[in-house]
């Protein structure tokens, strides 16, 4: 009876046209070939020709490796690089850095918090990073990480982590900020190593901030204070090393919103990413082209001005912007 059942049901898979009836039609059988396993095998491949469908709806929830690939490469494409001289970084760290940051100028722009302002409600920030040479799509992003009581009790004071990553979604490198009272800090890090900090200095009226690369101080920020929103760093020499601007976006955006947009000005870009728009950026005359170390620091330095003085405090009414805290 098991030979008799077995032919039988290899009979009616059989007469299916397909691949497996070419294959096996003439093959002679034996009671260990007929196994019961080898069995369900061709029920399966009965049941997938039969009901194409099913088979469809199995490859939509089948995603490959490649499928992957293609689409970083397809939809999701890091910009080239605006600044060739930096193509060639001198450590590990900045070797993962340069996709972002070997680049004359960066757009970072602050999204708007609907929350925080209609309810006062704090949520955790959130920047997009573009290459003024390439403003079609962009270079990175930054996503705050912080504890969701601290953000509602100490506000602009609150400990925080910022993930810098590449226009892929890939992680770069990162931002810790302690809690502060009095002057706050910031620290950049990449691969959880501290590769530099940037330290406020407290003043009256004036903005004043000493920029560090491991233990060596680099360059310092001494802004008049007020209504100035130009932020230059400068070597021990008083030489230009690089800027970072507050962009005024108009009044509806300063005053109803929180949304900050930030120009960090690295110095020229290759002639041959002036193209479009971009051949009418007017570029940072520097003393040197910042390291790629260094350029996260100044990243660094970007994310303490937003929170330290152009933060609003949530709610209804005019924004509150800190002149000297």
């Amino acid at each position: 009876m098991k030979m008799n059942w077995a032919k039988e049901a290899w009979r009616c898979v059989s007469n299916n046209k397909n691949i497996l009836r070419r294959r096996f039609a003439n093959a002679p059988f034996s009671d260990d070939e007929l196994s019961r396993d080898f069995l369900v095998k061709l029920w399966v491949a009965d049941t997938k020709l039969t009901n194409p469908k099913n088979e469809i709806r199995s490859r939509r929830f089948v995603k490959h490796d490649d499928d992957d690939d293609d689409e970083a490469r397809g939809v999701l494409k890091q910009p080239p690089i605006s600044q060739s001289s930096l193509s060639n970084p001198q450590s590990v760290e900045e070797a993962k850095v340069s996709p972002l940051l070997a680049r004359s100028n960066l757009l970072i722009t602050r999204d708007i918090e609907w929350a925080n302002l209609v309810f006062g409600f704090e949520q955790e920030n959130r920047y997009a990073i573009v290459d003024v040479c390439y403003p079609q799509s962009p270079v990175g992003f930054i996503r705050e990480q912080s504890s969701i009581i601290a953000r509602q009790l100490l506000r602009t004071r609150r400990p925080f982590v910022a993930h810098i990553t590449d226009a892929v979604g890939s992680e770069l490198f990162t931002v810790r900020r302690p809690i502060w009272w009095i002057t706050s800090s910031i620290y950049a890090e990449i691969d959880g190593k501290e590769i530099g900090v940037v330290h406020r200095r407290w003043h009256l009226w004036r903005r004043i901030y000493d920029l560090y690369l491991g233990n060596k101080q680099f360059a310092v920020v001494e802004n008049p204070g007020f209504w100035n929103w130009t932020f230059t760093m400068k070597d021990i020499n008083g030489e230009v090393l690089a800027q970072v601007d507050r962009d005024w976006r108009g009044f509806g955006f300063e005053i109803l919103t929180d949304a900050g947009q930030y120009v960090i000005r690295f110095g020229s870009s290759d002639p041959s990413s002036k193209i479009g728009l971009a051949s009418a950026i007017e570029d940072l005359e520097v003393s040197r082209p910042l390291t790629l170390a260094e350029r996260a620091v100044a990243v660094a330095l970007a994310i303490s001005l937003d929170n330290d003085y152009f933060s609003r405090h949530g709610g209804w009414g005019l924004p509150f912007m800190a002149v000297g805290e």
